[in-house]
């Protein structure tokens, strides 16, 4: 008998029942380490979206599930600060009789320090779930209420979590360099490069992400990202260290890595640091630790905090990352046409769950081949729960898809050659003339990203309005950006560039981004658009500067039922309708049977 497939992602609450017992329990180390209060991260020692289980100490004190965010527990009060993506979210999954949420629009988790933790009152934190520039800010807050902050040696939280995961030790393995595009060695010389430009005499690599470029690796320490957790120090001169958690390594990596690198356990790190005396020694302003910069310092270096220049080559893939990432998305998109068919089919019958579409949807893309994880855990959410921005089903919250609902399904995929990420809402049954208009709306801002042509130069926040003018003219906007970075086989939000308010990098050829943008009608529905598209070169018959586009990537249908045509114009339909061209030449030979029969319906003109 065959064994089924493990499932890529679970569907267990976290249960914020438990959350006032496990803040008790945490006030009461903290009376016992005479601390008056403890910052609690949504963060590891590399400043990660995606963290290992034993890393999840927010989740399991709170049962906020969310990628981002802090808590702050006192003695008399406590506080949970979220962004604009959780702001329904986190209510329902934490006990908010034990614990505030605040909204960061409104407040941030420093102000409210200021606010609440009162003079002569001491703040703990762990300097490695910190980075210096953090560490500084709870400082000032903390120094405004009349307080002082305190690096804690032990997390208290740790000495609380009964049956807390073990340290992931995954397999890590080479990255081919046919998918890579260049060697490891090329790669660490690009860096050397920058590192002089900047005076430094090395570099410590705190993010796994940047690790894994860098060094052609991946591993399997975290879900949904091939991490492996560690760190290296890359010398300007001199064969570089990597410090891996993992001692479970591939030898053809070790052999491949030889002539480059060296690989020692985690634990030596402390070693390694020791050996930077007199060094000026380069550390991420984003992902490292306050930690890192004591131990460099405490061996007699100097610590520049600043850009760790693997951030920004990584983002500006080469040919090879862009070959593969366009088949990954062709195969991607094969399976997301199986599986539309599919949901069009089953909702009709009746019974469909949130939680069965995610397990059909994981399915249809391991039976496409090649899948290696899902790039997230996939956001199904029908009727009132697609207004929440992340939402994750659990079995506690799944619902039956239901007539006259939207339905939201956000996911993506880890292949060997590219990562995806898509999101269709999709009418179940008749949706009523506000859902169509709300959906053309973010349908015309999807097209205005895909279509705009732009200076090179012109960074994310230039052009992040071009998505809300259509939903700012009927009153409307979203509280999320419209767009982030996605890496190639690597994490499925990556930085520096990103399309949003915020977004100060300018964009350059080989980035990839998604176009996402959306409208949440609260305790109703959800509406959320999303392809993945590429900056490229943009010709422009006698133009006088250099112009950049956007290729896209993702290859599905929308759905036809929520566009209202009378709101388009003459050039975002015929968008539209190349695109639907596009997707029905590139997938029809890819499917057959019932999907190719639905994706030859879902890819036809728009009508009058």
């Amino acid at each position: 008998m065959t064994e089924p497939r493990r499932r890529l992602q679970t569907f267990d609450d976290p249960s914020h029942r438990k959350g006032p017992e496990r803040i008790a329990a945490l006030r009461a180390a903290l009376r016992e380490a005479g601390i008056d209060g403890f910052v609690v991260p949504r963060a590891d020692e590399h400043q990660s979206e995606y963290v290992p289980a034993n890393a999840e100490r927010l989740a399991w004190l709170t049962g906020f599930t969310g990628s981002a965010g802090s808590a702050v527990i006192l003695a008399e009060a406590a506080a949970l600060v979220v962004d604009g993506r959780y702001t329904l979210q986190a209510p329902a999954q934490v006990d908010t009789g034990a614990v505030s949420v605040v909204p960061l629009a409104e407040q941030t988790a420093e102000a409210w320090i200021a606010e609440h933790l009162g003079r002569d009152r001491v703040l703990g934190y762990d300097p490695w779930l910190h980075t210096p520039d953090g560490v500084a800010r709870l400082e000032r807050a903390a120094a405004r209420a009349g307080g002082t902050l305190r690096a804690l040696a032990e997390n208290p939280v740790d000495s609380c979590w009964a049956g807390r995961p073990k340290p992931p030790a995954g397999r890590v393995s080479a990255h081919p360099e046919a998918l890579a595009g260049q060697t490891a060695a090329d790669k660490l010389a690009r860096v050397r490069a920058a590192l002089a430009a900047d005076s430094c005499d090395a570099l410590v690599i705190s993010d796994p992400h940047n690790l894994a470029w860098a060094f052609n690796l991946r591993g399997a320490d975290v879900g949904h990202t091939p991490l492996a957790l560690g760190y290296a120090i890359l010398p300007r001169e001199g064969r570089a260290r990597l410090f891996l958690a993992s001692d479970d390594i591939d030898p053809a990596l070790t052999a491949a890595l030889d002539p480059v690198a060296g690989i020692a356990p985690r634990l030596d790190l402390d070693e390694g640091l020791s050996t930077l005396a007199g060094a000026r020694v380069r550390l991420d302003g984003a992902t490292g630790a306050v930690a890192l910069k004591e131990r460099v310092e405490a061996a007699g270096g100097t610590v520049d905090v600043g850009k760790d220049p693997i951030t920004a080559m990584k983002a500006v893939k080469n040919a090879a990352e862009i070959a593969g990432t366009r088949a990954a998305h062709r195969r991607d998109g094969a399976s997301v046409v199986r599986f539309l068919a599919w949901l069009d089919a089953a909702a009709a019958q009746g019974g469909l769950t949130e939680i069965a579409a995610v397990e059909a949807l994981e399915d249809f893309r391991a039976a496409g081949g090649d899948l290696r994880d899902v790039s997230f855990p996939t956001i199904s959410g029908s009727g009132p729960n697609g207004a929440i921005v992340h939402y994750r089903v659990t079995r506690e919250t799944d619902r039956t898809v239901r007539p006259g609902d939207l339905f939201l399904v956000d996911s993506g995929a880890q292949y060997p050659d590219g990562t995806t990420d898509i999101t269709r809402t999709l009418a179940i049954g008749t949706p009523t003339p506000e859902m169509r208009d709300r959906y053309t709306r973010v349908l015309q801002g999807h097209v205005a990203i895909s279509r705009a042509v732009f200076p090179q130069g012109t960074t994310g926040a230039q052009i992040d309005a071009f998505a809300r003018a259509p939903l700012w003219r009927a009153g409307l906007d979203f509280d999320h950006g419209t767009g982030h970075g996605v890496g190639a086989f690597l994490s499925v939000h990556e930085g520096p560039q990103r399309i949003a308010k915020t977004g100060t990098v300018a964009l350059e050829p080989g980035m990839i981004l998604s176009n996402e943008p959306g409208y949440y009608a609260a305790g109703r529905y959800g509406i959320r658009i999303e392809n993945l598209v590429l900056v490229e070169p943009r010709a422009i018959e006698a133009g006088e500067r250099p112009m950049l586009g956007f290729e896209t990537l993702t290859l599905a249908p929308y759905d036809r039922r929520l566009i209202e045509p009378a709101l388009l114009d003459a050039g975002e339909r015929a968008w539209i309708d190349a695109y639907h061209a596009r997707v029905r030449e590139a997938l029809a030979p890819l499917v057959d049977g019932p999907a190719r029969a639905w994706l030859e319906r879902a890819t036809e003109a728009i009508g009058p």
